[in-house]
């Protein structure tokens, strides 16, 4: 099967996973519309994608904004959300509730703007995948908000899937990647806390946006598989350390 002009938008396109996404369908034949709220970002992706991709400046916490983007578009085949922010790493005792809640609002209710915003142009066959991460089943230290969030994103999955049905819903659960969110982390400690997940994995390797990639576009292309997660995190939370 192939994306051959297939309408497809990526929330979060313009870096990390959301942009190997992009260029992967690009690939396959599809036409792009990628998302985010760096305009530096989506200049420098759309410089590396092909000239059939497009993109747009969006803040998905903006329902205005997301009904509007989906409007500009049109019908289209298929939605994938990348979207996130750095990791607040506060604990939960020095972390304020109201910034807590914010915690929530790109990477939950965001996905949740983007799927009601979308779901209703998008044509038979169609799809739309989340991303959700490890943490959810597999909770490390200090990263409890971390953990309900990919949790909560995952049970969004599976009611969607019922709600907004025949279009498929799905999720990505995603282990340890290497993209651009950990630049946050300064160096040695990132290199060390890469190298930890590497070790744990079964793999014994850490993933790559082009794996995860190759993950959303076979959500997209199996049209039998839906309210769906699949773990693409190397066999990392099978390994029990």
């Amino acid at each position: 099967m192939t994306l051959t002009g297939q309408r497809i938008v990526v929330i979060g396109g313009s870096s990390g996973m959301g942009l190997a996404t992009a260029h992967a369908a690009a690939a396959a034949g599809a036409v792009v519309t990628i998302a985010s709220s760096s305009k530096e970002r989506i200049d420098a992706a759309l410089a590396e994608l092909p000239d059939s991709c497009d993109a747009a400046a969006l803040d998905v916490r903006d329902e205005a904004a997301v009904s509007g983007l989906f409007a500009r578009v049109g019908e289209l085949d298929h939605v994938v959300f990348t979207a996130g922010d750095r990791a607040d790493r506060r604990t939960l005792e020095e972390l304020p509730l109201d910034e807590a809640r914010r915690i929530f609002d790109v990477r939950f209710w965001g996905a949740v703007a983007v799927a009601k915003h979308a779901a209703p142009r998008i044509r038979p066959g169609g799809s739309i995948t989340l991303t959700s991460g490890t943490v959810g089943v597999r909770p490390v230290q200090g990263a409890a908000l971390a953990a309900a969030g990919s949790a909560a994103t995952e049970g969004l999955v599976r009611g969607l899937a019922v709600d907004l049905a025949p279009v498929r819903v799905n999720a990505v659960r995603s282990g340890a990647v290497r993209t651009p969110l950990w630049d946050a982390v300064p160096e040695p400690q990132r290199a060390a806390v890469l190298d930890d997940f590497a070790r744990r994995a079964l793999t014994k390797t850490v993933g790559k946006p082009q794996q995860i990639a190759t993950a959303h576009l076979y959500l997209m292309e199996n049209r039998f598989t839906t309210g769906t997660v699949l773990t693409v995190d190397g066999g990392l939370i099978l390994t029990g350390n």
